[in-house]
């Protein structure tokens, strides 16, 4: 890598990534540095409604915006392999990548749903702290986050549940959602507690999920982990938003209440599906097979921050 001040410009592995300074996404001219018909990757949090978002339209040569938190109103919350092909048209040009934890748990309800019918659950995410916590015991404007983030346990909301009800709207008024933060600084997990109409067994259930992670739409969406010994920093650097912990499933004995443990890599995992999804809205689409059955076969940008 080498650093051209001149031009404002970092040059990486060949490829020039402009660098560009604006107090407002509307004030910026793309069209200035040769940058036309850009994808604007909004990673800022501080607009998440269309009105917000629509600021970046304004600038010249952004045509579409993509944010990486989940979004407010009627901007399309997506999670790849689960409901990205119902937004791809030309009259939608403001995405949502949802969160981490809802790219982490919608594929796995998705699953279990299609098989066995979900009658309700409850989401509980065990997540590594995040630069919106305190280091230190401080004022913050939301309950118990303004204690020291890597001193304490921190009971806090997650917006996963009604994120994952926009990606699957028939879920709606099923689901319930918690989180505690923890003093790690990455990989979280989700515990899913999940009220099924159909009865199933551990084993059966496991089958089914780890073939959905080798096979079928979801194969680049969920991972299956079948170590005894693994723990959270094995997880770094993982590619799938989600990896089912196989060994620690449980299912009740009348076979309806089903508890799955989830593991993602809140950074990197979920940084892969916002690549995913913008490849998906520029056009450049991984194959995609159907949901995996016992019996299927194998089926062998630009970047702103303001």
């Amino acid at each position: 890598m080498r650093v051209d001040e001149q031009r404002n410009t970092l040059i990486v592995n060949g490829n020039i990534i402009q660098l560009i300074y604006s107090d407002a996404p509307d004030k910026v001219d793309y069209t200035k540095y040769d940058i036309h018909n850009a994808v604007v990757v909004d990673n800022t949090g501080i607009w998440r409604d269309r009105k917000g978002l629509s600021r970046h339209l304004r600038a010249p040569g952004c045509t579409t915006v993509l944010l990486t938190a989940p979004a407010k109103g009627d901007v399309p919350n997506i999670v790849m392999g689960v409901n990205a092909d119902e937004y791809m048209n030309d009259s939608e040009n403001i995405f949502s990548a949802a969160s981490c934890s809802t790219n982490a748990v919608t594929p796995v309800i998705q699953l279990i749903d299609q098989k066995y019918g979900l009658v309700s659950g409850h989401i509980e995410t065990v997540h590594s702290f995040t630069n919106d916590q305190n280091l230190i015991d401080n004022y913050h404007s939301k309950k118990r986050r303004g204690r020291s983030a890597v001193l304490n346990m921190v009971l806090t909301e997650t917006g996963a549940g009604k994120a994952v009800t926009k990606c699957l709207p028939h879920l709606k008024g099923k689901l319930t959602a918690n989180a505690v933060r923890v003093p790690t600084p990455n990989v979280s997990m989700a515990l899913l507690v999940l009220n099924l109409k159909k009865g199933t067994t551990k084993e059966e259930v496991n089958r089914y999920l780890q073939l959905n992670a080798t096979q079928g739409q979801l194969q680049h969406q969920l991972d299956f982990s079948t170590s005894t010994e693994a723990v959270s920093s094995d997880f770094v650097g993982t590619r799938a938003p989600a990896i089912v912990d196989g060994p620690s499933s449980l299912v009740s004995t009348n076979g309806k209440v089903l508890n799955l443990y989830i593991w993602y890599d809140n950074e990197n995992g979920y940084s892969c599906q916002v690549i995913r999804l913008l490849e998906k809205i520029c056009g450049i689409v991984h194959p995609v097979c159907p949901v995996a059955t016992e019996s299927a076969n194998p089926t062998p940008v630009l970047k702103a921050k303001l």
